[in-house]
């Protein structure tokens, strides 16, 4: 028997030596590295080339010859402040020739941004039809079209925008041409005109709808539109892609994965065309596509994925698709750098890479566990793209979407046969408008499903949620996708855990109210009325019975005020009260309109400003609500709920002919009504024993006048504070009124400074509390007079305003009874704190101190605390501790 020896030593292994593919693979890198720098610097070269830059440095005036480049399209108006700011037209092009104001003439090839606005602003002075045609003749312009302007020149936002300058033109004409467009562009823009034109007879959603999903022509989309697209992750479908162009190209070369053989299907091999025909029609089609669509980033995307595939199928060699993108995406970047900046052009190649890369692994683990193979295809298509575009959006937009999958999956069954047959409308338009017209109504019904999926998963109340914004919230997200990612293959092997997170995701979609108000605590049991959070304007929610409300004023957006009435479960709204036509009170009323029952909709009597006056009238009557005026003195009830109209007076009636005024014959308080501030309805309101003032945005004069107008006006339990809590309040009204609890609806870091401080400190030194839409969120009262409570849904806590009694002063100098207040702690970022103050006031030490005496805290940091005494704005002597740091404690004694 052998011994075993030592074991014998290995011979050292040689050293790994990198084979010739990966040197060639390093270099390509490094070329490609180098190649898209230089291409970068050579474009960036370009933008900061010529004169404009630095005349736009300077906001000079300039007379400049354009080239357009991009379609002008008008941005959608927003609220700012009390006014909308009305739409501007917009479009990029290249400035070819610049006179400066000494009158030197330059030729030169540079980007801008062309915002053009009609002179005097929106143009409240011009006549509709000349508005349209002023609006019409601009938006009609084709790509290279060269025009001449005379703008103010301004620098871009961000200097490293791909536009050197923007130029700012008033227009009171149409746009002066210099030159024609190509004949290519003219060809277009008659094929899509074609297409409008074809679905002008269609039902409003599958009129605006049908040519975005065929050509990118959102033109037509209204903005709730665009928003329930936004919601539910389905702008893609606007965004013209690679899915339009796949089913165009599928027409002719039939499935991808037959194009090369024998029994390849579509249309050419019905006509006889070789395997070089088809990729060179395939090529003229997406040449086409591109110039029809525009080239926006997902079109030249898509279209240089397809010529690449159209060119394996052409020479015969084996298709990859995955080495297609990266080459489309390499050559599209090299040939325009600021591609690489663009979050479409990132988005569209994602999701295309996740079609390529996850889609098929993620189907086949579906199919494996027995689900169809169809189903299980567009399953994990819509669940791939969705997975790595999340990511993305959430740093656009700070949200993450819960029905983006099943949205994408519903759409999907409607976006073929509409885009099919929209392209063939698109195509016959131009030679027989009836044929085309016949077409779009057929592509009619597709297009109206996808907006009702649209709309439908944007209404319900759990579409999406907020989430950190900026590259933080997004790797975040990515990094909770992954490990979401990881847990769903361990949770699909067991049935009854796949059915329990199904159910969970419905709850959370779906958001039923009684396990909502049970989770959340909102909205709390019995309350009375609700100051939505509406950012900066006014909402206010006052019950009236189960599912019913009287609703004062929408806010300036619709989202805010639908999604707080659903969260009250609002389904009926026997009243809308418009206290007055500014923009953040009357904007957001397609929200109140929308899946509710709206009897009447009552304004003030001052149609100020006219523009937003008509703006409410025409969504009233689009919604067959009939619209009314207050009348002062004007009383009504529903159910538990009276009110009284208190302001404005009613206007003077105009004399007859040959009949003269008389003099003071004009109502107490007209002359106080100077501008729709002043001209808001004003509303007492009377609920389960409390007592509501609103004040609209009444200011100073027209406080003091209604004052006057009702002496008998005295102390109520809730004041809706005026004017968002501005500094323009009158004293002696807020003396008189004496609130227990000031409600101040603003919106976060709003420019105006509202709420003002002042206005906060006289609010407190009558003892009220306050609470603000800005830090607390929505507010809702509950109790009655002897117990007033207040819920706040920014920080779910409740400020009891119960307690000791208190007196308040009444108008004929007579005392009355009131229930408790709340304290007057600072009401900022911290949990505002309920205390009961009685009617006996005295020192309250700083809440520093129960930690700590004489200013020694736990840290060990030593601060004095000092008993400070001023004087407010309204005469009264303030005494309180301060101990330095953030807060500080007031406690108000007797009257000068």
């Amino acid at each position: 028997m052998r011994r075993a020896g030592p074991p014998r030593p290995r011979p050292p292994r040689p050293p790994r030596r990198w084979s010739a593919g990966a040197f060639v693979a390093l270099a390509a890198v490094l070329l490609c590295a180098a190649a898209g720098a230089a291409s970068a610097a050579l474009h960036a070269s370009d933008v900061r080339r010529g004169p404009l830059p630095a005349l736009a440095e300077g906001y000079t005036g300039v007379t400049a010859e354009l080239e357009v480049t991009g379609d002008p399209h008008l941005t959608r108006p927003k609220v700012r402040g009390s006014q909308r700011t009305p739409p501007v037209l917009v479009f990029t092009a290249e400035a070819v020739r610049v006179t400066a104001p000494d009158g030197a003439v330059t030729a030169v090839r540079t980007p801008t941004l062309v915002v053009v606005r009609p002179r005097g602003g929106g143009g409240e002075e011009r006549g509709p039809e000349a508005r349209g045609s002023l609006a019409s003749a601009w938006r009609g312009l084709l790509p290279s079209t060269r025009i001449r302007v005379v703008a103010r020149a301004a620098p871009p936002l961000s200097p490293t925008d791909e536009v050197a300058a923007v130029l700012r033109v008033t227009a009171d004409a149409p746009p002066v041409k210099a030159g024609a467009p190509s004949a290519l562009q003219r060809l277009a823009g008659h094929l899509r005109a074609g297409l409008r034109e074809a679905t002008d007879g269609l039902r409003p959603d599958a009129r605006a709808l049908l040519p975005g999903l065929v050509v990118g022509d959102t033109s037509r989309v209204p903005p709730d539109l665009d928003d329930a697209f936004r919601a539910t992750d389905l702008t893609h479908l606007l965004a013209v892609s690679g899915s339009n162009l796949t089913i165009v190209l599928a027409l002719l070369i039939g499935p991808p994965h037959l194009a090369t053989r024998a029994e390849r299907r579509g249309l050419a091999p019905r006509l006889g065309l070789s395997l070089r025909g088809t990729a060179v029609i395939g090529g003229a089609l997406a040449l086409a596509f591109v110039v029809v669509c525009r080239p926006d980033p997902s079109v030249l995307r898509a279209a240089a994925c397809g010529l690449i595939t159209l060119l394996a199928i052409g020479t015969g060699r084996r298709r990859s698709l995955l080495p297609a993108l990266a080459a489309a995406v390499l050559l599209l970047v090299l040939y325009d750098p600021w591609l690489a900046r663009s979050y479409g052009f990132l988005l569209s190649v994602l999701a295309t890479g996740a079609l390529l890369l996850l889609a098929p692994r993620w189907s086949a683990a579906l199919q494996r566990r027995r689900v169809p193979p169809r189903i299980a295809e567009v399953i994990a298509a819509a669940a791939a793209a969705q997975a790595v575009c999340a990511p993305v959006i959430a740093v656009l937009a700070a949200r993450v979407g819960l029905v983006a999958v099943p949205c994408n999956l519903l759409a999907e069954l409607a976006v073929a046969p509409a885009t099919v047959l929209g392209f063939a409308a698109l195509a016959t338009a131009p030679v027989a408008l009836p044929v085309a017209q016949a077409l779009t109504w057929c592509a009619g019904w597709p297009a109206e499903w996808i907006a009702g999926v649209a709309r439908t998963g944007a209404a319900l109340p759990g579409a999406e949620f907020d989430w950190p914004g900026g590259w933080t919230g997004g790797l975040v997200l990515a990094a909770a996708t992954v490990v979401l990612v990881l847990v769903a293959r361990r949770v699909l092997r067991r049935p009854w855990l796949c059915a329990l997170c199904a159910l969970a995701l419905i709850l959370a979609v779906c958001r039923p109210a009684p396990i909502t108000r049970v989770l959340t605590g909102w909205p709390p049991p019995g309350w009375r009325a609700v100051v939505c959070d509406v950012g900066q304007g006014d909402g206010l929610v006052l019950a009236a019975g189960d599912g019913t409300a009287l609703v004062v004023d929408t806010g300036p957006e619709p989202h805010a005020i639908d999604r707080c009435l659903d969260d009250l479960g609002i389904r009926r709204v026997p009243l809308l009260v418009l206290t007055h036509f500014h923009a953040d009170h009357v904007d957001g009323l397609p929200g109140v309109l929308r899946g509710r029952s709206v009897g009447a909709i009552e304004t003030t009597t001052l149609q100020d400003p006219p523009g937003q006056a008509q703006f409410v009238r025409t969504t009233a009557a689009a919604a067959r609500v009939p619209v009314i005026r207050a009348e002062p003195g004007e009383r009504r009830q529903l159910g538990p709920l009276s009110w009284e109209v208190l302001w404005p007076p009613a206007p003077p009636e105009l004399p007859g002919p040959g009949s003269a005024i008389a003099p003071n014959s004009q109502p107490a308080g007209l002359d106080a009504v100077d501008g729709p501030n002043d001209a808001s309805v004003t509303l007492l309101v009377r609920t389960g024993g409390l007592t509501l003032l609103l004040l609209g945005d009444l200011e100073p004069p027209a406080q003091r006048a209604l004052l006057a107008a009702h002496p008998e006006l005295g102390g109520v339990d809730v004041l809706k504070v005026a004017h968002h809590g501005s500094a323009s309040q009158d004293p002696p009204l807020l003396h008189r009124l004496a609130p227990r609890l000031a409600l101040i609806s603003c919106g976060i870091d709003n420019p105006y400074g509202h709420p003002a401080p002042r206005t906060i400190a006289a609010l407190r030194a009558q003892g009220a509390r306050v609470l603000r839409t800005d830090t607390d969120g929505a507010i809702a009262i509950l109790g009655t007079t002897a117990r007033l409570s207040a819920t706040v849904s920014g920080h779910r806590i409740k400020a009891r305003l119960a307690g000791a009694r208190r007196t308040r002063t009444r108008p004929d100098g007579g005392r009355r009874a009131g229930g408790g207040t709340g304290g007057g702690g600072k009401s900022g970022g911290r949990r505002p704190q309920a205390r009961t103050v009685g009617s006996r006031r005295s020192r309250t030490r700083c809440p520093c101190q129960k930690q700590r005496r004489r200013g020694e805290e736990a840290g060990g940091a030593v601060q004095r605390t000092r008993w400070i005494k001023q004087v407010t704005p309204e005469g009264r002597i303030a005494e309180g501790a301060d101990c330095g740091r953030a807060h500080r404690v007031k406690v108000l004694n007797q009257d000068l």
